[in-house]
């Protein structure tokens, strides 16, 4: 994974450690040093544009486990309110991993079970955000990523 990767979201300043002849960046969040895979240079990436839009570093969880029809699966990043329930739900994928209807499906079913207010998707070249309406069971698709409240 070359850490040269220009992806669609704003630099910052990151920390890659050599272990092994594998690379790890240090993610804030965690506190310690993860594998550095394309989809986690999306997930860092993501996380410090959400942490300077606002969202505070103490109500983000990152890939936080859950049951989906009784099988484990792993929220990327999870966002919760003051009040502590769930606000934002993203999922990241590799740049190289195109935004499709499957991908939207998957984080729709997750959150069937987190009931997130409000949806992203990123590869970290496109981005993609919407409102859920649980009452009407419909979402609406906006433009940028939902203001922390």
């Amino acid at each position: 994974m070359s850490n040269k990767l220009t992806l669609n979201l704003p630099s910052f300043d990151y920390k890659i450690k050599q272990e092994n002849g594998r690379p790890y960046i240090l993610d804030v969040i965690r506190k310690k040093y993860i594998i550095l895979e394309p989809e986690e240079w999306v997930r860092q990436h993501f996380i410090h544009y959400m942490l300077t839009s606002g969202y505070p570093k103490s109500l983000l969880k990152i890939e936080r486990g859950h049951k989906y029809n009784t099988m484990a699966k792993r929220s990327d990043i999870l966002a919760f309110s003051r009040e502590g329930t769930p606000y934002l739900l993203v999922e990241c994928k590799s740049p190289d991993v195109p935004i499709t209807q499957k991908v939207f499906e998957q984080v729709a079913n997750y959150n069937r079970i987190i009931k997130a207010p409000f949806l992203a998707v990123t590869n970290g070249m496109e981005h993609y955000f919407c409102k859920i309406n649980f009452e009407t069971n419909s979402f609406q698709m906006l433009d940028n990523l939902p203001a922390y409240c």
